[in-house]
């Protein structure tokens, strides 16, 4: 009879696969032997696979390009990181590696560019895309970073009185674009995006603003569509209608050549994922080329701004069940040694599920358990999947180690909790681990962040 945890997964998904694989009843990520990271680092622990950033951006590269290639597509595919997604300088500096441009969204934003810079990490050359809302410091470094030199530095306008502030005491020329503000799906709270300018001001803009002032140039059109990337009516619609748009503005703006279709490429958040990358990529390639043919228009350069994308698949966060509870006759908690709520917020606040493993004792049977964190918030639980809604584990045995691992949390979730401020329930921020290869390929950890200690706490708190 097949009852075994290792069972119960290998019927369920393809497993093992290029990321995980299992040796000796434990659990293999990329290769890494995660038990031998517990051993040395215990739990709760964070972790980041530095490699897998840039697999991910050298595979988006070569999807547009073949698919341009494909379509004789006659302009050139920009990939942009969305710093918001992960800010940590071991993420930053092994993105920039790949020669990737990058998108900010907050004066602190330009702050650490410049430091990148300072350190060599960063050219001058590359594509800075200047997304939100801009308020008199955001407004104040990007002007710096002009006057450093970064020649690319593409100011995208959030609304129609942003660019009086960029233009105040600086008297060198100007890259702008535009962002529309998109249409958001029918279930959406509601209908238009808040961000960007709605569709029928941007032509009228564009005539009785930018087109008289010569310090401006319009180089770029962007939207974004809030719930990603997808195979469905409403993207196809949205895109259509920017690059409809597009095509009419570069009728009137000779400058303009670039069209930014922002993020949205998702991340495996189950284990019985599938997206097809490589027919999203030829099919919005396609209908950018075909609309602008019809409109007798040069197709633009595509800009992509992809964060979850670029880093989410690299991070992970490592448990030990601590101890497990019956509460009735049908519910089991196996009580996790952090937080739900303060490592992987998302969890707690969208409902976002990530691909879940066992790391040990996968020759042992499994049973249906709910897992719960430390706090005393009666959110702090996880307890379905994305594909189910359940989760098993290992039979807990006395005296026996149980860890567990949830994986692709790489984006947004230190950000969102808060990494190394104040937890809920005064939890400490875990350690933090980054694992990195040799030129030999050998994989090699090194410790990025201890533990968060009570005096640090304290001291934010003022004692």
């Amino acid at each position: 009879m097949k009852n075994k945890y290792i069972d119960l997964i290998e019927q369920s998904f393809e497993l093992p696969n290029e990321e995980f694989t299992i040796e000796q009843n434990e659990l293999y990520w990329f290769g890494v032997p995660v038990m031998d990271i517990i051993k040395q680092y215990g739990t709760p622990l964070r972790i980041s696979y530095l490699p897998k950033i840039g697999m991910n951006i050298q595979k988006a590269r070569r999807m547009f390009n073949v698919a341009m290639a494909k379509v004789d597509y006659n302009a050139d595919y920009h990939y942009c990181y969305c710093t918001k997604s992960s800010h940590f300088s071991f993420v930053m500096e092994e993105v920039l590696k790949h020669g990737v441009h990058v998108e900010t969204s907050s004066a602190f934003d330009i702050n650490l560019l410049e430091t990148l810079f300072e350190a060599g990490h960063l050219k001058s050359d590359v594509f800075v895309i200047c997304n939100g809302f801009k308020r008199p410091q955001y407004v104040e470094n990007i002007q710096n970073l002009i006057n450093l030199g970064f020649n690319n530095v593409i100011s995208v306008l959030d609304n129609k009185f942003e660019l009086d502030s960029l233009l105040k005491d600086f008297d060198k020329k100007l890259q702008i674009g535009i962002r529309i503000a998109a249409e958001e799906e029918p279930k959406f709270d509601f209908y238009t995006s808040r961000l960007g300018i709605r569709y029928s001001d941007i032509l009228p803009y564009y005539r009785n603003v930018i087109r008289k002032n010569k310090q401006v140039n319009l180089k770029m059109l962007h939207f974004f569509i809030n719930t990603g990337i997808k195979d469905t009516a409403y993207y196809w619609n949205e895109l259509n209608k920017a690059v409809g748009l597009y095509c009419e503005l570069r009728k009137e703006c000779p400058d303009l050549d670039s069209l930014n279709i922002g993020g949205g490429f998702p991340i495996q958040a189950h284990l019985d994922f599938v997206y097809d990358y490589e027919y999203m990529a030829e099919e919005i390639v396609s209908q950018i080329k075909k609309i602008c043919q019809q409109n007798d228009v040069p197709e633009p350069n595509i800009f992509t701004e992809f964060g979850s994308y670029t880093v989410g698949e690299s991070g992970a966060m490592l448990y030990s069940i601590v101890n497990q509870k019956q509460q009735n006759d049908r519910e089991l908690w196996n009580m996790i040694d952090s937080s739900f709520i303060t490592t992987l917020p998302d969890t707690w606040a969208i409902n976002q599920r990530f691909p879940f493993l066992a790391i040990n004792n996968w020759d042992s049977e499994y049973e249906r358990v709910h897992l719960g964190g430390l706090t005393c918030d009666s959110e702090d639980f996880y307890n379905a999947e994305s594909h189910s809604n359940a989760i098993f584990l290992p039979k807990m045995e006395p005296d026996r180690e149980q860890y567990i691992g949830f994986f692709h949390c790489g984006a947004y979730q230190e950000s969102l909790s808060g990494y190394g401020g104040i937890q809920h329930c005064l939890l400490p921020a875990p350690k933090l681990v980054v694992i990195d290869r040799d030129a030999d390929g050998e994989w090699y950890t090194k410790l990025f962040a201890k533990e968060q200690s009570y005096k640090s706490m304290l001291k934010i708190l003022g004692y």
